[in-house]
């Protein structure tokens, strides 16, 4: 019997439509005004979005260390659904999956983040916590003041 891998769920309601919120997390230009997960600078962002094609970004955290997880996306539905694998350059026995989820509702967007098959607990608590803050930066990037 496979061991379920951990894997982390965070939902986030945002005052933007799907459209937008999926042009800031494919459209190159747009995610390095905001991705990462604290105030540290995106310093590079490159996709080219459709099943096969690849992303890399590359950002900096506060403590000056860089980081540029990678990956390969599986499927693409504009505005509604975006699934990739998340790879950290040299440790590709950690690569791992990623679906971001985009419903319409009344007041914008509900974004579903799920990453999964990560490889530990540990793991786990780091993506959840740098998810997290990425995913407290999107709306102010969007311009949601509230």
């Amino acid at each position: 019997m496979t061991p379920t891998l951990p894997s982390v769920t965070i939902v986030r309601r945002i005052k933007a439509s799907p459209a937008r919120v999926y042009a800031a997390i494919t459209e190159p230009g747009q995610m390095l005004h905001w991705w990462g997960p604290d105030a540290g600078p995106t310093l590079r962002a490159q996709a080219d979005v459709r099943p096969g094609g690849r992303f890399s970004i590359v950002f900096r955290l506060l403590n000056g260390t860089e980081h540029n997880p990678t990956g390969v996306y599986r499927e693409v539905v504009p505005d509604r659904k975006l699934v990739f694998t998340w790879e950290w350059p040299g440790m590709p026995e950690r690569e791992s999956l990623v679906t971001f989820l985009l419903e319409p509702t009344d007041e914008g967007t509900e974004l579903t983040l799920r990453h999964e098959q990560l490889p530990d607990e540990a793991a786990c608590e780091s993506h959840e916590r740098g998810w997290s803050g990425l995913l407290d930066k999107l709306p102010v990037y969007l311009g949601e003041t509230s």
